[in-house]
């Protein structure tokens, strides 16, 4: 066993290489055990491109599947173990956007038994025994309701994993540290003035249509830029889901937003003691910190 273990834990396919693709390859290199536990198959995604467009909810309703191997194809190319599924792949579904009928479904993620759901997150952590977490903040990133509930569980199943709750769920594990993963404003805006030239058919982003936190929030930034290239393969791999412009520095979801492909990803440290800090105030290591005889 590694050690330094690192557990991220996403709502569907794909997100962990968006947001954290750079983080997860720079510590995979680095020796660093990286896992992703993974909630739902994405069911409810839109599919970029006519190729796979009848896998979607409305046809075959087989896209879930299919992300499985787009998942597991992007971990490996981020060096990361392979992919985990609360309880099992399949066992709780897309909800898709608040309002809509795939939330009604009973399989949905949001309609989950939520201490049956913590309890699982609770054995996944004293399983891999991680001395840190990453998910979601409050409002879920952009406000999907599955991210929302990936950060409710998370973060409640990090406080009970050092406990003695949930006796049947393994030995207790105290996670040293617990980030949020999100995206800081000024880097944002910094990314999107540099976009040149963008393919037929994507946009721009209006002013705050992405998400981003003010910079003041971020208390950690992990640079990533000598894995951008197993960032941006990592999103190829995801290709229902995400196109990547030619020169692979910007790349966009189904909405046709053009994003840029950021050399830093960002968090905010949510339990535990901040590390050590750069001139900046902030740490530079997620691991920062944490004891080197950590078992």
């Amino acid at each position: 066993m590694s050690e330094r273990r690192l557990l991220l834990v996403h709502a569907h396919p794909d997100d962990e290489s968006l947001t954290t693709g750079g983080t997860i390859a720079r510590y995979a290199a680095e020796g660093a055990e990286v896992h992703v536990l993974t909630c739902t198959l994405g069911e409810e995604g839109e599919v970029i491109g006519e190729r796979w467009a009848q896998l979607r909810v409305a046809a075959a309703d087989q896209l879930g599947g299919f992300r499985i191997g787009e998942l597991q194809a992007a971990l490996s190319r981020l060096g990361a173990q392979p992919p985990r599924f609360l309880l099992g792949a399949g066992h709780f579904r897309d909800s898709g956007m608040a309002g809509t009928k795939a939330a009604a479904n009973p399989r949905a993620f949001v309609n989950a038994d939520r201490d049956a759901a913590i309890a699982a997150v609770v054995a996944v952590i004293r399983e891999l025994r991680p001395q840190v977490v990453v998910t979601y903040d409050a409002v879920g990133g952009y406000g999907h309701p599955d991210h929302i509930r990936a950060h409710e569980i998370t973060a409640a199943a990090v406080e009970a994993a050092g406990t003695t709750r949930y006796p049947d769920c393994g030995e207790p594990w105290e996670v040293a540290k617990l980030y949020w993963t999100v995206t800081e404003a000024s880097a944002l805006e910094y990314g999107i003035c540099r976009i040149g030239e963008i393919p037929e058919g994507w946009r721009l982003p209006e002013p705050g249509e992405l998400p981003s936190v003010p910079d003041a929030d971020v208390t950690t930034a992990i640079d990533v830029r000598g894995v951008l290239d197993a960032k941006r393969a990592a999103l190829e791999a995801h290709a229902t889901q995400v196109a990547v412009a030619p020169g692979g520095a910007e790349y966009m979801l189904s909405n046709r937003i053009v994003r840029p492909l950021l050399g830093v990803e960002h968090f905010v440290l949510a339990r535990g003691l901040l590390g050590e800090r750069d001139e900046t105030g902030r740490e530079c290591d997620l691991f920062a910190g944490v004891g080197e005889d950590a078992g």
